[in-house]
This record gives C-alpha cells, structure tokens and sequence, in this order.
C-alpha cells in the first residue's frame, strides 16, 4: 500500500505562487511544513506522521529523504533543509562509526 500512496493523486507537482516551490507536490510541500513544527504535534512524532500523511514512519523517513536531495526542497525552505541534512549526515556518521567500533566525532 505504500507504493500507491506515494502514486496518490495528489502527488503532482504544483507549480507554486511565487515559484519557489515550482516542481515540489503539495504531499513534499506539506512534509516540509510538518518537519518545520512536528514539535508541536502532541505525542509521538511516528503517531503524528501516521494521523498527518496515513504513512508508516519508515516510508515517511524514505520519502524525507529523496525530498532533501531536490534542489526544489532546498529553494522551498533552504534553512529546513541545510538542517536536515546535517542531521542526517551526522546520524549516519555515528551509525558508520558504531559498526567500525570507533568514537564519533
């Protein structure tokens, strides 16, 4: 079920106002929007994803993902992004450190 959600039709690019966020979906553009306050969200972040998107946790992270690497995202909101990414870079730096047995940085 989840390869036809992420095929929903909503999927499609919008082209936005202002053309910043030209080639990003209304699904991306509102992921963006959640990363930006899930804080608020009471509960659990996996139990927000869930009720906001009606995706697993682990298909949203998927989806994340792919959508840091668009050039549209980083146009869209380019400090949400440059933060993310650094997360990410910096878990997976500590994940690759863990299986080598060495202190990460």
């Amino acid at each position: 079920m989840d390869a036809a959600e992420s095929m929903a039709e909503g999927d499609r690019p919008s082209p936005g106002p202002t053309g910043d966020e030209g080639g990003l979906t209304p699904r991306e553009l509102k992921m963006l929007a959640f990363e930006r306050q899930w804080w608020r969200y009471a509960g659990a972040k996996e139990q927000a994803v869930r009720e906001e998107f009606g995706l697993s946790p682990t298909r949203y992270y998927q989806l994340l993902n792919q959508l840091l690497d668009k050039e549209e995202a980083m146009r869209a909101d380019p400090m949400l992004v440059k933060r993310l990414r650094r997360m990410r870079s910096t878990r997976q730096r500590k994940r690759v450190a863990r299986r080598l047995g060495i202190e990460a940085l």
